[in-house]
């Protein structure tokens, strides 16, 4: 039956930066369709709560903190997920980070900072969920991109070279892993409202930034969650190495 393509009961997912922003709102689409949920961030005092909403859906739902830049933190997460919930059958990269800096007035600390979030976190994560996935011969990686990935913005040369990279090692992936049954898909969002940006887009440039966007709106929270369980799902079983573009069409202009 159709609706069963998007059913994730029984599965067990892993959400990097899942605490809050876009990875809080992917762990609470892929709760809701049914799957146990890991968290995944440094602060302890964030993730709890966000792992008590979760919850409230009626699935399992970890606080795992955990630094993604550090292989042996990544190393510890991913034995205490499998430990507590004896399999991992989903895993969201999502963690990132960025910020406006011209290259002239950038050090080497904040481009090697960035990479290592955006772009390090991630390989770090499919090397040591990877065998537990091969062994096991399934698994869906969902790599969160940006549509910068495709567009670029002035003063954000790491978060954009990061984010076009996590396209490429996503396609590289995929040609490595579909021979165990394992499908790696990129997650590209565009501009959506979060806690962290809400100040800029309620000012007079963030309103005017909003009026120059191709669909002239922000995307809302719901609009990115059924991409996140698309990819997860059994609908996807014959889909890997893809990019799929959540953005209102901006990569389009």
């Amino acid at each position: 039956m159709p609706s069963k393509w998007f059913d994730l009961t029984g599965a067990c997912a892993v959400v990097t930066g899942g605490s809050k922003g876009l990875g809080r709102v992917i762990a609470g689409a892929l709760a809701r369709a049914g799957a146990d949920v890991a968290l995944v961030s440094r602060t302890r005092a964030e993730l709890e709560p966000a792992a008590a909403e979760l919850r409230t859906h009626g699935h399992r739902a970890l606080a795992v903190p955990a630094d993604v830049t550090d292989e042996d933190s990544i190393q510890t997460m991913v034995q205490n997920v499998i430990n507590q919930f004896g399999q991992i059958d989903i895993l969201v990269n999502n963690a990132g980070v960025g910020e406006t800096r011209a290259v002239v007035d950038m050090d080497a600390a904040h481009w090697d900072h960035v990479m290592k979030v955006n772009l390090r976190g991630p390989v770090l994560c499919c090397k040591h969920v990877g065998p537990h996935m091969i062994s096991r011969r399934r698994g869906k990686v969902i790599n969160v991109g940006s549509v910068m990935a495709a567009r670029v913005a002035r003063y954000m040369s790491p978060y954009c070279a990061s984010k076009a990279a996590i396209v490429q090692f996503t396609r590289t992936l995929a040609l490595e892993w579909m021979r165990h049954n394992i499908q790696v898909n990129a997650l590209c969002p565009g501009y959506f409202l979060t806690d962290m940006n809400a100040e800029f887009f309620r000012s007079e440039r963030g309103k005017q930034f909003i009026a120059a966007l191709p669909i002239g709106r922000l995307g809302e929270s719901h609009e990115l969650e059924g991409a996140a369980v698309f990819l997860a799902s059994e609908a996807t079983s014959y889909v890997t190495g893809t990019t799929l573009y959540v953005d209102g069409g901006h990569s389009l202009a």
